[in-house]
């Protein structure tokens, strides 16, 4: 399974259900460039436990707002839909593995 690249309208519904893990990123980030292997691996590492999705806040403002992202990468996570945790900038990937497995 691929990351899944989410958008205003479809997030609510992606992750509605059990756990997600929601990379905020822009194409011109230098360590979101960084982040993006690692969160390509963990989507499937992670296939059929957890959603692995990603939003560009260049393209979806009104995400980035509604969770107070101030800078990027950050990474959320979250439970049926709500948020529980997040990690700001980049980390390795045992930051990550940590938080899902703790939480699924």
């Amino acid at each position: 399974m691929s990351i899944i690249h989410l958008t205003t309208d479809a997030f609510d519904k992606a992750v509605s259900n059990g756990i997600s893990m929601v990379d905020f990123w822009a194409s011109w980030c230098g360590p979101c460039k960084m982040l993006a292997p690692v969160m390509e691996d963990l989507a499937g590492q992670y296939e059929g436990k957890a959603l692995v999705g990603k939003v560009n806040v260049d393209d979806e403002p009104d995400l980035a707002m509604r969770f107070g992202v101030m800078s990027i990468p950050t990474v959320i996570f979250l439970k049926d839909g709500k948020e529980f945790d997040r990690k700001v900038g980049v980390m390795p990937p045992q930051a990550y593995t940590a938080v899902l497995d703790a939480n699924l």
